[in-house]
C-alpha cells in the first residue's frame, strides 16, 4: 500500500515542518521574526528593510542554522522586545550569543548581538547582515555615512553591480515611502554592500567584513565581540503614511504593442544531461521523449571529482547517444581544463565526438579555472585566453555553433565578461539557493531575473543568450569545494538535491523562470536534468512517499510545465502584463487560431487572476487535488474542461494551462 503524502510533501516535496513566523508589533511597526532574525521590516504596511540576520558562516561559505534557547518576547502597542541564546555548533567548533531586539511605534528598531566560542572559531563571515529590498530601491537615491564618518550621496545601482557598490559602510539612509526615510547605521565593525542580484536574490545585501580582508578568519577563543544594526526613521514636515493598497485579486493584461515592432518568440526549451545520470535516463528515455524537448545539453567535465556528484566512467560517446536518443539537437558543455595546450584538448574532443556518428548543434566552452568564482578586485587564476579558446573551438568544430560565458552564475559572467566577437552565443546559468533557502526567497528571486538580463544585454549586447542548465537547487559550488550534502531532502542552501523540484513549487518556479525569459528576448533555455536531482522526473524507489514495490517513473509536476513550454518553442510570444510580479507568473503564445496561456501562483496562499476579458475555451489545472492523477499521465495537461470567464482561481502554486478561442 502507499502511504499517503502530506500536503506539504506535494507542495514542496519534503514533510520538513516550517514554523509560522512571529509578527512583532509596536503600533504601526511591525517585522516578522524566524530562525532569531527578522524579516519583511514595515511602516504602516511598507517595507523599510528586507531582513536584519545575525548569520555565521563555515569556510565554505555554508550558513549555520542556530538553536534557539531562553526564547522571551514581551509586545504591546508601546514597543516590543525579543531577546534569546543562539548556539551554532559542528563536530569541531561552537559559538554562543546573546541576542537583544527591540521596536516602538516610530519605526525605530535595535538588534544587539555578543556572541563569545569556546575555541579559536574559524568562519568566512560572522555577524550581520542587511538587506534592502529592491522593488522601488533599484535606481534611486540613497545616503552613505562611511565608518570614518563623511556622508554623501549616491544611488543604489539600477544595472547589476559586479562588485561593491559601496564600501567601508557605517549608515545608509533612503526613501522607502513618499516623504518618508529611514536610516540603517551598523556598528561593531566594518560593513560593505553587494547587489544580490547576481546570486537571483531580491535584495542588496550590507554584510560585516570586507571581502578583501582575508577569510576564513578566527574568532578568538573566550573573546567576546558585539554587533548591533539601529533603525530610525525621518518623517518631511507634512508627510503621511497611509497603508498601501492591496488588491484582492491580480491581474493579467493583454497587451499588442511590441518594442521596436519586432515578433518575440517564444525561447526553445530543453534539459540538461551530466554523466552521472546517464543510464537512469536510457531507461526513461520513452517518457523524456514525451516531453518533447528542443535540445539537451550535456556536461562534459573529465576532471570533475565524485564529491560533487559525478561519475566519469560513464564515456562522453555514451553520454551523447543518450542525449541524440531523446532529443533532435544535442549541445555540449565542455570544460577546458589544460591553459596552454587547449588547442590539442578540444581538436581530441572533437575526435571524441565525430565517433558517435551524430553531430552536435551547439558547442558551449569554459576555461575550468572559470568555473570557482574570484572575488572583487582579486586575480583570475591562470586561463586561455577566451577570443584564442573560442577561435580554436571553431577551428576543431567548423561547422558547430559555439559559444561562451559561464557555466557558473551570472555573478561569474557579470564579473569576467566575454569577447562577443567569436561567439555566436553567450550562457549562464542561475541557483536560487545560494544564500537562503526558505520558499518565499526562492520564489521572490525571480523578481531578479528581468534585472540580469538587461544588465547582460547591456554588456553583450545583440549576441544570442542561452540561460542554464537551471534549477532551484545548486549545479556547482563556485564559492567551496562542492554543494552542500543534502541526505535527508530537506530545505538547505547550497545543495544539489533540491526537495522542491518534486512538489508543485518546483513547477510554479519553472514556469515563472521561463516566462521572464521570454519576455526579455532570451532565445533559448535549458532547465535542470530529464532525471536525478533536477528532473523532470523521478524513480518510484527513490520517493519515500510511495510504494517502494517496483522501479516504475513517477512524472514531477515540472515534466508537465516542461513539456507545455517546450512546445510551444518559437511561436509568437503574446505580451502579458503580469501583476504583482512577485505573486503569479503567465507566459502565452499564439497557436493557430487560438492563444495558449500558462498561470503560475508562486504564493502559498489561493489566488484570484484577472484576466483582460471573458475568455472562452478549455483549462486545465495541476494544484494538490489533480497532483496525484498527473504523475503518471504524461499528457494530463493535454485534457481540460470548458472554461469561460475572466477569474483564474488558483491554489497554492498551482500551475494552469489555459486555450483560448481566440
Amino acid at each position: 500500500m502507499a502511504k499517503a503524502r502530506s500536503r506539504e510533501m506535494i507542495l514542496f516535496g519534503t514533510d520538513e515542518p516550517v514554523p509560522p513566523p512571529v509578527i512583532l508589533r509596536a503600533g504601526p511597526l511591525t517585522a516578522e521574526f524566524e530562525d532569531g532574525n527578522l524579516r519583511y521590516i514595515r511602516l504602516h504596511g511598507h517595507e523599510m528593510i528586507r531582513a536584519v540576520s545575525y548569520l555565521v558562516r563555515d569556510r565554505n561559505w555554508g550558513t549555520y542554522r542556530p538553536e534557539i534557547r531562553d526564547l522571551s518576547i514581551e509586545s504591546n502597542e508601546a514597543g516590543f522586545i525579543v531577546r534569546y541564546t543562539g548556539q551554532i555548533a559542528d563536530a569541531e567548533q561552537s559559538l554562543t550569543y546573546r541576542a537583544s531586539i527591540e521596536g516602538r511605534p516610530d519605526g525605530s528598531l535595535s538588534f544587539t548581538v555578543v556572541a563569545e566560542s569556546p575555541v579559536d572559531f574559524v568562519t568566512n563571515r560572522a555577524g550581520f547582515v542587511v538587506l534592502h529590498p529592491v522593488d522601488g530601491v533599484a535606481g534611486q537615491p540613497v545616503m552613505i555615512e562611511d565608518a570614518d564618518g563623511r556622508s554623501y550621496a549616491a544611488r543604489f545601482p539600477d544595472l547589476i553591480d559586479p562588485v561593491q557598490p559601496f564600501k567601508n559602510l557605517r549608515a545608509l539612509t533612503h526613501e522607502f515611502a513618499r516623504d518618508h526615510k529611514v536610516t540603517c547605521r551598523m556598528e561593531g565593525d566594518v560593513f560593505e554592500m553587494e547587489d544580490q542580484r547576481n546570486w537571483l536574490d531580491a535584495s542588496f545585501k550590507t554584510y560585516v567584513r570586507p571581502l578583501e580582508r582575508p577569510w576564513p578568519y578566527v574568532l578568538e577563543k573566550g573573546r567576546p565581540f558585539s554587533q548591533a544594526v539601529h533603525l530610525s526613521v525621518e518623517v518631511a514636515r507634512g508627510g503621511r503614511l497611509n497603508p498601501p493598497q492591496t488588491d484582492a485579486t491580480i491581474a493579467i493584461s493583454q497587451t499588442t504593442a511590441l518594442p521596436g515592432g519586432a515578433t518575440p518568440l517564444v525561447p526553445v526549451l530543453g534539459f540538461g544531461l551530466e554523466a552521472h545520470h546517464t543510464e537512469v535516463t536510457r531507461t526513461a528515455r520513452r517518457l523524456l521523449q514525451e516531453a518533447q524537448p528542443h535540445h539537451l545539453v550535456c556536461l562534459h567535465y573529465p576532471s570533475r571529482s565524485q564529491d560533487e556528484g559525478s561519475m566519469t566512467a560513464v564515456s562522453l560517446e555514451d553520454q551523447l547517444q543518450a542525449a541524440h536518443d531523446i532529443a533532435p539537437r544535442v549541445w555540449l558543455e565542455a570544460v577546458v581544463t589544460s591553459v596552454d595546450d587547449y588547442a590539442n584538448e578540444l581538436s581530441s574532443l572533437a575526435r571524441t565526438v565525430r565517433r558517435v556518428g551524430k553531430p552536435i548543434a551547439t558547442l558551449l566552452v569554459s576555461p575550468e579555472a572559470d568555473l570557482k568564482s574570484t572575488s572583487p578586485g582579486g586575480t583570475w587564476p591562470p586561463a586561455p585566453p577566451l577570443a584564442d579558446l573560442y577561435a580554436k573551438a571553431h577551428e576543431a568544430f567548423p561547422e558547430v555553433r559555439i559559444g561562451g560565458g559561464m557555466f557558473s552564475y551570472f555573478t561569474e559572467l557579470n564579473r569576467k565578461r566575454p569577447p562577443t566577437e567569436g561567439l555566436d552565443l553567450v550562457t549562464f546559468t542561475t541557483c536560487s539557493i545560494v544564500h537562503a533557502c526558505d520558499d518565499r526567497s526562492v520564489t521572490e528571486g525571480l523578481e531578479v531575473l528581468p534585472s540580469m538580463l538587461r544588465s547582460a544585454r547591456a554588456f553583450l549586447g545583440s549576441t544570442s543568450l542561452h540561460v542554464g542548465p537551471s534549477a532551484i537547487g545548486m549545479r556547482m559550488n563556485p564559492y567551496g569545494s562542492a554543494p552542500a550534502e543534502n541526505p535527508n531532502g530537506i530545505r538547505r542552501a547550497m545543495a544539489r538535491n533540491d526537495p522542491r523540484q518534486k512538489g508543485l513549487l518546483g513547477a510554479a518556479w519553472a514556469l515563472a523562470y521561463f516566462a521572464h525569459m521570454a519576455r526579455e528576448g532570451v532565445d533559448a533555455v535549458t532547465l535542470g536534468g530529464g532525471i536525478g536531482e533536477f528532473g523532470l522526473l523521478r524513480e518510484r524507489s527513490a520517493d519515500s512517499a510511495v510504494s517502494r514495490d517496483d522501479d516504475e517513473l513517477i512524472l514531477n509536476p515540472a515534466f508537465h510545465v516542461f513539456r507545455g513550454l517546450a512546445r510551444l518553442g518559437g511561436a509568437t510570444l503574446l505580451r502579458l502584463a503580469v501583476s504583482p510580479q512577485r505573486s503569479l507568473q503567465a507566459i502565452g503564445a499564439r497557436t493557430g487560431e487560438k492563444s495558449e496561456i500558462w498561470v503560475a501562483n508562486l504564493t502559498g496562499d489561493e489566488l484570484a487572476a484577472q484576466l483582460w476579458e471573458n475568455i472562452s475555451g478549455r483549462i486545465a489545472i495541476l494544484d494538490e487535488e489533480t497532483f496525484e492523477a498527473a504523475e503518471s499521465d504524461p499528457h494530463y495537461m493535454d485534457q481540460g474542461a470548458l472554461f469561460h470567464g475572466h477569474t483564474l482561481n488558483l491554489r497554492p502554486y498551482a500551475v494552469a494551462r489555459l486555450i483560448a478561442d481566440r
